[in-house]
């Protein structure tokens, strides 16, 4: 569903395109038509709301944090998203986390008792013991 006129909230910076034309069959944003100039104030920021992707086995996603880098680890197992329980839990699994996700490992710091909020769903897997050096969690 697209939203118009800052529905989530303005944004502030700079506005790098307006116009945008899609239809329907781009990958990126990028992709669609758009014009690089443009005549916007931030009332009129674009938004949406997407369904919820089907996760592909082993992906993980960090939930309910402050910032992309951090939240509560869920990883997709069964093609059903679900939490980590922390029995065990410790630095080099975070570092696999951040790893998996793209992220940076050099501060990775694992957090437990529930420290981003308890999830929803199932617990999909339970005493993690990774060495740090894995591709993803479920190795």
């Amino acid at each position: 569903q697209a939203l118009k006129r800052a529905y989530f909230g303005q944004g502030s910076g700079p506005i790098h395109i307006d116009d945008v034309l899609c239809n329907g069959n781009e990958t990126l944003l990028l992709d669609c038509d758009y014009e690089p100039d443009h005549n916007c104030v931030h009332s009129e920021d674009a938004g949406v709301v997407c369904g919820e992707a089907q996760c592909t086995e082993g992906d993980v996603r960090l939930v309910d944090g402050s910032t992309i880098y951090e939240g509560r680890v869920e990883v997709c197992y069964n093609r059903v998203w679900g939490t980590v329980c922390d029995d065990v839990w410790d630095t080099l699994d975070a570092t696999v986390v951040c790893n998996q996700l793209g992220f940076s490992t050099e501060r990775a710091l694992a957090f437990s008792h529930a420290y981003f909020g308890a999830g929803s769903g199932p617990i999909n897997i339970d005493d993690v013991q990774c060495g740090g050096v894995e591709s993803n969690l479920l190795q």
